[in-house]
C-alpha cells in the first residue's frame, strides 16, 4: 500500500480524537470542484511507502489515537483491508472517508472490525449527481448501497456535502435532504477555492446567508444538520 501524503497531526479530522492523515492516490470520480485535484490521477511519485507509516504510528502511539484514510478514494483499493489489520493491531482507531462507490469493500471494512468511524460524501440529490461528480452516468445503484447500509448503524458515520454555486440549488438541496432524511450527522460544507480544482471555471461559494437557507431546508428531514466550515 502506497500514499500520496500524511498529515501528522490533526484534531479536527476524526471526531474526538488526535490523529493523523493519510491521503492516497487517484479516485473514480472527477468532480470539478475537488480540492485536492493532484491526488485524483494515480500516480507513484513522492510516495509514502506503508512499511514507513507504520513505523511512524509505532513511535506515537502514545501521542495519537486514530488514523484517518483519505485522498483520492481510499476504497479503490483492496490491499487497504490488510494495512488496516496492522494499524488496527497498533490499537489505533480508525476512521474512512469515501464516496461510497464501492459498498462491498465498505461493508467489510466494516465486518472486520476496520473501521470505527465512516464519512460519506453526498455529492448531490440523485438527478444531479452525474454533473456534480463529473461522469456521464454516476454509480447511483452502488453509492444508494453505501447509503443504506451507513443508515443502518452499523457503524459510527456521517454525511457532508460541499455545496457549490453552478451545481447546486436549493430544490436539490431539498430532494438530497429527503433522500437520506433521519441520517444520523449530515454536514453542508461551503465550497473553497483551494487554488488546485479540477475544473474551476463557472464554480463558485454561496453566501453565508445562503447557506443558512440551505440548513433550514435541510433540517426540516434531518434535524440535526449542521454547517461545517462557515
Amino acid at each position: 500500500m502506497e500514499f500520496a501524503g500524511m498529515q501528522n497531526l490533526s484534531l479536527l479530522d476524526f471526531p474526538g480524537k488526535v490523529a493523523c492523515i493519510l491521503f492516497v492516490r487517484g479516485c473514480n470520480l472527477r468532480c470539478p470542484f475537488c480540492h485536492n485535484a493532484s491526488l485524483v490521477r494515480p500516480g507513484a511519485e513522492n510516495a509514502i511507502v506503508d512499511a514507513d507509516v507504520l513505523s511512524f504510528l509505532k513511535k506515537r502511539q502514545k501521542l495519537l489515537d486514530g488514523i484517518v484514510i483519505s485522498g483520492g478514494e481510499p476504497l479503490m483499493y483492496p490491499d487497504l483491508l490488510p494495512f488496516l489489520q496492522k494499524v488496527r493491531n497498533l490499537g489505533y482507531a480508525i476512521k474512512v472517508d469515501t464516496n461510497g462507490t464501492n459498498p462491498e469493500l465498505l461493508k467489510q471494512l466494516v465486518s472486520e472490525n476496520l473501521a470505527d468511524y465512516v464519512a460519506m460524501d453526498i455529492k448531490n440529490s440523485p438527478a444531479f449527481y452525474s454533473a456534480t461528480c463529473g461522469l456521464p452516468k454516476a454509480p447511483i445503484g452502488a453509492i444508494d448501497q453505501s447509503r443504506e447500509f451507513l443508515m443502518s448503524d452499523v457503524v459510527d458515520y456521517e454525511f457532508r456535502t460541499t455545496v457549490v454555486q453552478g451545481l447546486h440549488t436549493r430544490e436539490s438541496i431539498k430532494e438530497l435532504a429527503c433522500w437520506i432524511a433521519g441520517a444520523k450527522r449530515y454536514y453542508l460544507q461551503c465550497f473553497k477555492d483551494s487554488g488546485d480544482l479540477l475544473s474551476p471555471d463557472n464554480l463558485s461559494a454561496f453566501s453565508d446567508e445562503e447557506m443558512q437557507k440551505f440548513l433550514e431546508i435541510t433540517k426540516v428531514y434531518i434535524p440535526n444538520a449542521a454547517l461545517r466550515g462557515i
